[in-house]
């Protein structure tokens, strides 16, 4: 009898699993899927390095440090190129670096004059009772300048979402803590900054990857975990016993004395709506918009632009689908061939959430035709992977935390089971990997010495 069974092997999974592993219990983790992993994952075609999913790793020193530590990773982790801070937004046509220091926000020709003066206002705009749209927080702080040209894309980027109804409180809840805990972004920043604490709404941290894409973690954890880990297992539904959890498979039964569902909130629904409709219910409502990743390779004489920063956001008032582009071999080393150079765009989204069910040849041409004038990008490309996620990322719309409340009181109603997943706690790779070792410490608080396995 196993003490944990999981289901689920994306990146919460793995890090869950590992941490129990590690700490002395008998786990079983089971994916549907043919490799372990879930969105994160690396190829390597024609000398070109691509991610299908996330492209990036923040270090921050917390969890996802200590797994490369942990899984002998160190000595394969890469720094992304200091050029990485330099990130472009488009404005009528034309790229244009985010400002990095005051002096450069005064300067820089994507906010006007108007928009900036108005941010001397913004201490004393008042504040919302409940919670509302990053949209509207972003309309009543700072102005509609800053939501256009800022705020918009940045949602793009890492949500592939609508700021019209993702919550600030829980989309972009660093935002919101400035407001909420000085009535003020900028007085709660500067109360940061006395503090020694960050106030920007992206966490600071180093941004790597590794020799081998980001797809050598969830690899390296998949490795450890060894016959724990059981790919090719889709769970087609659960039975609870007096004492147990028991998983139904196509090659047979699986059980648990703790049951943990690492799954997207609409496979959870699924396995869980014979033991409770309302729970299920909540769960579907999570959203999921298609995305698309596309790997572009090119001769470097077919890029004018020098690609010198991380890459590119497109705002939505441009009309174009593509969301951003990436410049995934200047981030990172042996991404591209000799001569050639390779990009990361992305198209769908919530405002676009048709774009996955277009041809492969479809897309790369809609997203060369967007990046041609920008980029200076000449014929076609050399090379090309298009990667589909038809339910792609969770979306925080307003009311997320409400429901989240109402899903974990739902959880624990039924006996001996948890849930670790991205619908949850936060999008980002770190925030799954730091709430997933939080959950092995709740359940198993006492860790076996560092390195064993």
């Amino acid at each position: 009898m196993n003490d944990f069974l999981i289901v689920g092997a994306g990146i919460s999974g793995l890090t869950l699993a590992w941490s129990l592993h590690r700490r002395g219990a008998r786990v079983r983790i089971l994916e549907a899927g043919t490799t372990a992993g879930g969105k994160i994952r690396s190829r390597l075609t024609d000398g070109y390095l691509s991610d299908a999913g996330p492209n990036s790793l923040l270090d921050r020193g917390e969890g996802l440090s200590r797994l490369i530590d942990a899984l002998d990773l160190r000595g394969h982790a890469v720094e992304a190129n200091p050029l990485a801070q330099r990130r472009y937004v488009t404005r009528a046509g034309r790229m244009i670096a985010l400002p990095a220091s005051p002096l450069a926000f005064l300067r820089t020709p994507l906010f006007s004059l108007r928009a900036k003066l108005r941010l001397l206002s913004e201490p004393w705009r008042g504040h919302a009772e409940t919670d509302e749209s990053v949209a509207s927080f972003v309309r009543r702080r700072l102005g509609p300048e800053f939501l256009d040209w800022a705020v918009d894309p940045f949602v793009s980027g890492v949500y592939a979402g609508d700021p019209e109804r993702l919550s600030v409180r829980a989309a972009t809840g660093r935002i919101y803590a400035l407001e909420a805990e000085a009535g003020s972004l900028f007085r709660g920043a500067l109360r940061r900054a006395r503090q020694g604490r960050a106030s920007g709404p992206v966490p600071q941290g180093r941004l790597i990857s590794f020799r081998g894409g980001v797809g050598e973690l969830p690899a390296a954890l998949a490795s450890a975990l060894g016959s724990a880990l059981a790919t090719n297992t889709p769970v087609t539904a659960l039975r609870r016993t007096d004492r147990h959890w028991v998983a139904e498979t196509s090659k047979g039964i699986e059980s648990g004395s703790t049951l943990i569902l690492a799954t997207p909130a609409f496979v959870a629904a699924e396995l869980l709506e014979p033991f409770d409709l309302d729970l299920a219910t909540r769960l579907r409502a999570v959203e999921y918009p298609g995305v698309v990743s596309l790997a572009l390779g090119f001769a470097r004489e077919q890029i004018r632009h020098p690609l010198d920063g991380f890459g590119l956001l497109i705002p939505r008032r441009e009309g174009c689908e593509t969301l951003g582009v990436l410049f995934s071999s200047t981030l990172f080393p042996g991404r591209a061939p000799a001569g050639h150079v390779l990009l990361t765009a992305f198209i769908g989204g919530a405002r676009n959430p048709g774009a996955p069910a277009h041809e492969d040849a479809a897309l790369v041409a809609r997203v060369v035709q967007d990046l041609q004038p920008l980029l200076g990008v000449i014929g076609t490309p050399a090379f090309s992977a298009v990667n589909r996620w038809p339910q792609a990322i969770p979306q925080y719309t307003v009311g997320h935390l409400e429901r989240m409340a109402m899903i974990e009181q739902g959880l624990a109603a039924l006996p001996d089971i948890h849930a670790a997943a991205n619908w949850h706690g936060g999008v980002a790779v770190g925030d799954c990997i730091n709430n997933a070792l939080a959950l092995a410490e709740r359940l198993v608080p006492t860790e076996a010495p560092h390195g064993e396995v």
